[in-house]
């Protein structure tokens, strides 16, 4: 169990008093690290990643060829033709007409090039009843989406004048439009409105203002010099959207998260008597010590995403990691500073009629002491109950299908778009998203060049990879072609694949790869799928061996006790399978869909198992550290193992209940956003946060320990030699006691 020295020797207990001693300067220093934070990132600019740095493979390949020849490629857009009931054909003289309206429209609107009839390109459908005028947007692509409103409008024009056809616009500058036009608020109003929901909530929690705005503020404090640092370390590993969107998540979470285990121990010790300075020293000495171990323990939860060698996931780690090891810092030197500082003026602004949760004369949760009863009454039926449920939620996640969604299943038929995106997909199998193939050789003109692109063209068809028609666009000046083909699948991805691997493995060795000197990537929406998907699958193991190998380590470390660290370990797995199990359920096989409007979905975001598993794997580690460091402190207080079981899971009830409603608010709020990646993001992560701080932290945690009884603190003889870094300090050990010259307290 270790020995109790009562000399303070951890951490977080020296942190905690040196910002006591010396508040003024702690907030200072604080204030003064999140302005140079904020104040040289926003010198140094933010390095977005590269497409050509996103994937790679052959889509890495391909981008890399288009960077170095400093090609910038438009954005491409489609106009579809097509009678409404098949009764116009193109050949038909009022078809034509409307072509003919379309080019003329379009190009009048000054704001396109290269606009190609369908009778030129010959993208006439098999039917006869659709064709496709195609042309690019001048300007570069990224912005594309601001300059294609009067392209719109001009179409939206030709098809008033002709009724019996259905005239609609796709590509990527009106996908672009429409996206933002219909979402682009959606994503910002949901970061913006979890601040309010998670003061909300703290405000029913302390029930005083001052005390509810504290871990807001540091919560806050530690996005923005976050926010500053990743500008910083964008030089040396590029950064997105994503990671931000994904920083703020995690900093919110776990920043309040653990200003509320510190906070909520201070006034727990003051309303037990202590006076302010003590009641500060054991908060530093005992939540602030869980905030260390969970900090760390969620951080190298995070680098697991560094091993998948795809940049956003990357980016998302590093930017997750920063961010919670800022909240971590903060908890633990300016939070003590700032309790030191306001004194009883924590309590200041009272909400008359919110009453603290009920508790019982010993500071306990009554509800958590009535569950606590019956479960540590009968451990093993609450073990096999518990665990039987979580593992019958988890067994739908079996089945698991991950693809990256087509459109119609990202967004549904909420937008006219996608109805589009249908109906090209419909009439030219594969033609709104192609594979593309980057040709580059000495001389593209070449004639053996010439003749296996001709070949290619060719056999792309006659293998049955695609219906056509193959477009190829050449760059002379670069030495450097586009073939474009439409594959035959659509959008349905499975078969859109077979397809492209028989252009990857037996159409391009047949012509192209015959020639010396030729570069041949094939890439493109289906292909970029596939080399994400490879890749990520190749990253599964590495990534799963890392996290839970080093946080088995740190558990060990943390608690002297191979069970302790064994436990944690297979909960936390449980936790993860759960949540997988109802993100299938529900999205998958449509069980309760409706509910949060994920009808007909029908599989898991690609990213997603691999994410939640490293967000999960690191966020529970919060209440399994901070309810099992308050077990271990009744026991070495000399309590029963029951009774330091009781007392750890009862006290700690009502700080984990709210700061899993908090995670599980701001988690629920992305689960309403339109996007399914989006909705399944949330509601996984809720959903699993809820199951951990109850079935998990309720029920399962204290039955386990409770049949363990003392081998819960096993530690093998060989491994007594590991570093002994428990550092424990229960109140006793850190009551007032003579200082010597340095403020520091003297063994006694």
């Amino acid at each position: 169990m270790g020995n109790q020295d009562t000399r303070v020797r951890g951490l977080a207990a020296r942190a905690g008093g040196w910002s006591a001693r010396h508040r003024w300067a702690a907030v200072g220093i604080w204030v003064l690290f999140v302005v140079l934070a904020m104040g040289i990132g926003s010198a140094a600019g933010t390095v977005e990643v590269k497409e050509s740095d996103q994937l790679k493979g052959e889509t890495h390949t391909a981008a890399r060829i288009i960077e170095d020849a400093g090609i910038e490629e438009p954005a491409s857009e489609t106009v579809l033709v097509q009678s409404k009931d098949g009764s116009v054909k193109a050949t038909d003289p009022e078809f034509r007409d409307a072509v003919a309206a379309v080019v003329a429209a379009v190009d009048a609107t000054g704001k396109v090039t290269d606009v190609s009839s369908p009778y030129d390109t010959q993208t006439i459908s098999k039917d006869g009843h659709s064709a496709l005028v195609q042309f690019d947007m001048r300007g570069e692509s990224d912005t594309a989406g601001e300059r294609v409103e009067p392209v719109l409008k001009a179409v939206e024009g030709v098809q008033k004048d002709h009724a019996s056809l259905r005239i609609e616009e796709i590509g990527g500058a009106s996908m672009m439009k429409t996206f933002d036009d219909a979402f682009g608020d959606d994503f910002q109003q949901a970061e913006y409105s979890a601040v309010p929901v998670a003061l909300g909530i703290l405000l029913i929690a302390f029930g005083a203002l001052v005390a509810a705005l504290v871990p807001v503020a540091l919560a806050i404090t530690a996005i923005m010099a976050t926010m500053g640092l990743m500008s910083i370390v964008s030089h040396f590993q590029p950064m997105d959207d994503t990671a931000s969107s994904v920083m703020l998540l995690v900093g919110l979470a776990v920043g309040v998260d653990y200003c509320l285990f510190y906070l909520r121990r201070e006034r727990e010790e003051r309303a037990a008597g202590r006076d302010p300075e003590t009641a500060l020293r054991i908060a530093a000495a005992t939540s602030g010590r869980a905030v260390i171990v969970s900090g760390v323990t969620v951080c190298v939860a995070m680098a697991g995403m560094l091993f998948t060698g795809l940049a956003t996931f990357e980016a998302m780690g590093l930017a997750s990691l920063m961010v919670v090891a800022v909240a971590m810092v903060g908890s633990v030197t300016v939070l003590p500073a700032l309790l030191s500082l306001l004194g009883e003026r924590v309590e200041k602004g009272r909400i008359p009629f919110l009453r603290r949760s009920r508790k019982n004369g010993n500071g306990e949760s009554r509800f958590w002491s009535a569950v606590l009863k019956g479960v540590l009454a009968r451990p093993l039926v609450s073990v096999l109950v518990a665990a039987g449920a979580l593992l019958a939620i988890a067994a739908p996640a079996v089945g698991m299908k991950t693809q990256n969604l087509t459109l119609d299943q990202e967004f549904g038929d909420s937008l006219p778009i996608v109805q589009t995106y249908n109906r090209v997909n419909e009439a030219f199998p594969g033609g709104s998203e192609p594979a593309e193939m980057v040709v580059k050789a000495d001389d593209i003109n070449a004639a053996d060049v010439r003749g296996a692109l001709a070949q290619f063209k060719e056999q792309a068809v006659s293998s049955g990879a695609s219906r056509g028609p193959v477009e190829i666009k050449m760059h002379d000046a670069q030495n450097i072609a586009y073939v474009y083909v439409p594959l035959v699948g659509g959008s349905d991805l499975d078969k859109a694949g077979e397809s492209l691997t028989k252009l990857r493995d037996e159409v391009r060795p047949a012509t192209l790869g015959k020639v010396d000197g030729v570069q041949a990537p094939i890439t493109g929406q289906v292909a970029g799928s596939q080399d994400f998907n490879d890749q990520l699958a190749g990253a599964v193991a590495p990534v799963f061996a890392f996290v839970v190998v080093f946080a088995f380590a740190l558990m060990l470390l943390s608690f002297r006790s191979l069970t302790v660290a064994i436990t944690s370990i297979v909960l936390n797995l449980l936790s993860v399978g759960a949540a997988y199990g109802i993100l299938v359920a529900v999205f998958q096989h449509g069980w309760g869909a409706s509910l949060v409007g994920a009808e007909g979905v029908g599989a898991i975001i690609t990213w997603l198992p691999l994410f939640l598993f490293v967000i999960l794997f690191g966020l529970s580690m919060d209440y399994h550290v901070f309810v099992v460091s308050r077990i271990r402190e009744a026991r070495l207080r000399g309590r029963s193992t029951n009774d330091a079981i009781k007392h750890g899971v009862v006290t700690t009830a009502g700080v984990v209940t709210s700061a899993a409603v908090i995670m599980v608010a701001v988690f629920a709020i992305f689960g309403t956003l339109s996007m399914q990646s989006m909705k399944q993001m949330g509601v996984g992560l809720a959903a699993a946060v809820l199951i951990d701080a109850t079935i998990i932290r309720g029920v399962l945690l204290p039955a386990v320990m409770a049949l363990l009884g003392e081998r819960n603190w096993y530690l093998p003889s060989w491994l007594r030699w590991l570093p002994d870094l428990t550092h424990d300090e229960s109140p006793e050990a850190v009551a007032p006691a003579a200082r010597d010259d340095e403020g520091e307290r003297v063994g006694v």
